[in-house]
């Protein structure tokens, strides 16, 4: 199973997401090559949080010739996606074709970059507009972000999902790249957050970006640089 356990983090190390995320990551990748990245990156995700973390039964099913015992996923209907706004939402549609039956939220949320970071290195965080489906203890809530830096929006991300909810039976923040800042701040807020991403880089520059990181996701995938 090409899913890594990390001290921080658990890490997808599929061929094809280590491929996709290069791609993600070149300057020269154009936008429309960018948003078919996440896409394709957010899809190979879903389908290792399928394999990593879901069960299957058996069933009885029958066949053009006879009755014989097949597999089947369990939980499928049970999914919970968020996507917080705006760079995930190519991330999202990708999830989407690994979950086509999944309950979707939308937060909009982003960090005030001219206040500048706070002595703890977080950023003041402003929420725009929430639209969450029911939780219930059985679900699988995967909150979709692909850049993960200082944590700050993310945990702010996490304590509307939490608020007046019960703890499902999978709560999964998801990622393309982490900073181990971010990483360690979503731990220490939201321990009941299993943090899965597909590369944890090297460190936060000045101004709270990954580096190496990927650049702006938004701005990569929707043109507005």
């Amino acid at each position: 199973m090409p899913i890594e356990n990390r001290d921080e983090a658990y890490l997808v190390t599929h061929a094809l997401a280590k491929d996709t995320l290069s791609r993600l990551r070149d300057v020269e990748t154009e936008q429309v090559s960018f948003r078919k990245g996440l896409v394709k990156l957010g899809r190979i995700c879903g389908y290792e949080i399928i394999d990593g973390r879901m069960e299957t039964e058996y069933v009885e099913i029958e066949t053009p010739l006879e009755p014989t015992m097949g597999e089947r996923v369990r939980g499928l209907d049970d999914v919970v996606i968020i996507n917080v706004l705006r760079a995930a939402t190519p991330f999202v549609e990708g999830l989407l074709k690994a979950f086509p039956r999944a309950r979707q939220g939308v937060i909009s949320a982003s960090r005030d970059e001219e206040a500048g970071r706070d002595d703890d290195g977080s950023f003041p965080i402003t929420v725009d507009y929430v639209k969450l489906p029911e939780i219930h203890e059985e679900d699988t809530v995967i909150v979709a972000d692909p850049m993960l830096a200082t944590g700050s929006t993310m945990c702010t991300v996490l304590d509307h999902v939490i608020e007046n909810s019960p703890e499902p039976e999978n709560l999964i923040v998801l990622s393309a790249v982490s900073a181990p800042e971010g990483l360690l701040r979503v731990d220490d807020e939201c321990p009941e957050a299993d943090l899965l991403t597909v590369s944890i880089d090297d460190r936060l520059d000045d101004d709270g970006f990954i580096v190496p990181g990927l650049g702006d996701a938004g701005d990569r995938a929707f043109r507005t640089t």
